[in-house]
């Protein structure tokens, strides 16, 4: 007994020495209310809010210690007022946390290693010749299983010597296979959606290896690998068509035409004029042939071949031959793959629609199984299938069972997920349940335990994420206290400087009397006219100039009869308005302004010309407001710091300067 108590108490020791050794290397920097804010988390915060001019002098350092201090406070005080609490932080926490769990979960596992994967293939065109079996994706069991054993047995024959081309052209359901023996040239990565498998399956292999039977969408593929070259990429050409005629002789005279076209340019012609005046192709010919950029497989091998073949930008071919005619092809320019930073963004779009994404989540489903002790009793699912009746299950009807089956179905290490839990799962996936009608119900259960097996492992895996990224810790630790310290200072600075009216008043007069000034203003009148009556806009105009606008409105707008003159008043600080630029004094008057259309005539009149003066509350409300809100910030930080006491290691403060 003495031996266990010695050993146990040995092996605390060992623990308790393990974690003050990891401690050492992140020691405490600060405590707020004794609560400790270690090293990592100050240089992580650090950095990415100076980014470049992180240069850790002590002086940086400081500066931006003080600023996270106030900032911890603030947080500690919305801790004590338990904002963290609330169900609608809570609730969007929770919403913040799922949408960071599935990109660091989908992300960073998925996106990101198969957008990589595809740039690295994209490096190699891949040279390909294929055995097709064709097999819809929604074949029978036994359909499918005939497909891929004659496919299996192709394979054998090609691996035992066999000559590919003859097994293709005898056995290869490709409508092609009879001019091209089976051959599909060239490929690059990314191939369509449904042929990830034959995308990984040649560019793992090497130079005459034989692979299969490879699932596509449209079947399985027996597939050999002919050889690898650096990826040609995309070339941007013109070109000049001669048709070819549909005998003998008038493909002669094609021919002779193209030549003699080919003579002529290379006698000096410009480019251009020969294309508007002979190329056949219409779509191209006034915009000098133009065609664009293209890539591998787009056109006819001997016209890529001829096109990636031109050296530089502005060489041209000899007239090539396809079977539509002849080409003389002008290259304008090349570009190949391009930087991984140039091709992230494309890619990854390329990827998150393409269904090697799902594939890859299951990879990654799979491996998140195996790493955490997961354990499936299905012995426990076939006794409860086996009592579920198809008319009843697949119908809105259903419900769980009322005596909550408390069995485990499925556990992960110490959690355990139980049969009343997977039934609570097909009560929430009706859609699913009832869209399985016409089928056996075994067949629907197992998709829907697939389902929920699935959903669970990510839900797991998302709960462990704190402890496998510190940067997933970091940004939500960045977030929760974001919310905290909105809510806080919401309640003790933004809405109190608004709703503090005394306050304000009394802050304003205190300390923003006169701050805020007006420069010198200008109080102009705006005469409209309604008549184009030139004689009686003078009149206006002449009485304006001696006299205030009330006694204008008096002599024109007689009552009972329409009105004659409107006047608008408006003040204007000096140089806010171009019109007044010339017309700075009191009596100044602009040029009448006949509008024939509207039947008006307008100007204006600056009354007055007013000096400088101090703006009141009401007309610098917005700068008070924001003045007031940091000084009550001030006086919080000021009470915090009275409320909370902060101990600042400084030894450990300047370990973290860097010297120049």
């Amino acid at each position: 007994m003495m031996f266990k108590q010695l050993f146990a108490l040995c092996g605390l020791f060992l623990i308790l020495a393990g974690s003050a050794k990891a401690q050492d290397t992140n020691p405490v920097l600060f405590t707020v209310k004794g609560n400790p804010v270690r090293v990592d988390e100050f240089k992580y915060i650090y950095a990415k809010t100076n980014q470049d001019k992180a240069d850790f002098s002590e002086a940086s350092l400081r500066e931006y210690l003080d600023l996270y201090i106030k900032f911890k406070l603030k947080v500690q005080k919305a801790r004590d007022m338990k904002l963290d609490t609330v169900m609608a932080t809570k609730t969007e926490l929770d919403g913040y946390r799922r949408q960071l769990a599935n990109s660091y979960l989908i992300d960073k596992e998925v996106t990101d290693k198969l957008v990589r994967e595809a740039y690295d293939r994209m490096q190699q065109d891949v040279d390909i010749s294929h055995i097709f079996i064709a097999c819809d994706r929604n074949a029978s069991a036994k359909d499918t299983l005939t497909a891929y054993n004659r496919a299996n047995n192709l394979l054998r024959l090609a691996r035992s010597g066999k000559n590919f081309e003859q097994l293709a052209i005898d056995s290869s359901m490709d409508k092609t296979v009879k001019e091209n023996r089976g051959n599909l040239s060239y490929v690059n990565a990314m191939l369509p959606d449904g042929y990830y498998a034959m995308e990984k399956a040649v560019y793992s292999a090497k130079p005459g290896d034989i692979v299969g039977p490879v699932r596509s969408n449209g079947g399985y593929h027996v597939i050999r690998v002919n050889g690898f070259r650096p990826a040609r990429g995309e070339m941007e050409v013109a070109q000049i068509l001669i048709r070819k005629g549909d005998t003998p002789e008038k493909q002669a005279q094609a021919r002779m035409k193209a030549d003699s076209i080919y003579a002529l340019l290379q006698t000096g012609a410009k480019w251009d004029e020969v294309c508007a005046r002979y190329s056949e192709d219409k779509n191209t010919a006034a915009k000098g042939g133009y065609i664009g950029f293209f890539g591998i497989n787009r056109y006819q091998k001997g016209f890529e071949d001829a096109a990636f073949a031109l050296a530089k930008d502005g060489d041209y071919t000899q007239p090539v031959e396809t079977t539509i005619g002849y080409h003389i092809i002008k290259r304008v320019s090349h570009r190949g793959v391009g930087t991984f930073e140039q091709s992230k963004r494309s890619l990854t779009e390329r990827v998150k629609r393409d269904s090697r994404s799902e594939i890859a989540k299951q990879s990654m489903i799979s491996r998140i199984q195996r790493e955490s002790n997961f354990k499936e009793y299905p012995e426990v699912l076939q006794r409860w299938t086996a009592q579920q009746h198809d008319t009843l299950f697949h119908t809105f009807r259903w419900k769980p069972s009322p005596n909550k089956a408390y069995i485990v179905l499925m556990e992960f290490g110490d959690k355990k997920y139980t049969l009343s839990d997977f039934e609570d799962y097909c009560l929430r996936a009706s859609r699913d349940r009832m869209r399985g009608k016409g089928y056996p119900v075994e067949e629907t259960i197992n998709k829907l335990y697939k389902s929920w097996k699935d959903e669970t492992t990510m839900q797991f895996e998302e709960s462990q994420l704190e402890n496998k990224y510190p940067d997933f810790k970091s940004l939500m630790r960045e977030y929760e206290e974001g919310i905290l310290l909105f809510d806080a200072t919401k309640q003790y600075v933004w809405d109190r400087a608004n709703t503090d009216t005394t306050g304000l008043e009394q802050y304003f007069q205190a300390q923003l009397a006169g701050k805020y000034k007006w420069d010198e203003r200008a109080t102009v009148t705006f005469y409209t006219i309604k008549t184009d009556d030139p004689v009686l806009a003078q009149k206006v105009r002449d009485l304006a100039a001696k006299k205030p606008s009330a006694d204008v409105l008096k002599k024109f707008n007689k009552k009972g009869q329409p009105e004659v003159v409107s006047v608008t008043e408006k003040k204007f600080e000096k140089g806010k308005n171009k019109d007044l630029e010339g017309k700075w004094k009191a009596g100044a008057m602009s040029e009448s302004k006949t509008d024939a259309t509207a039947k008006t005539t307008a100007f204006f009149k600056v009354e007055s010309i007013e000096p400088p003066a101090a703006k009141g509350l009401s007309d610098a409300r917005g700068y008070a407001v924001a003045d007031y809100q940091d000084y009550l910030e001030k006086q919080w930080i000021e009470e915090l710091r009275k409320e909370y006491p902060v101990k600042v290691n400084e030894e450990v403060l300047k370990s973290l300067v860097r010297r120049p």
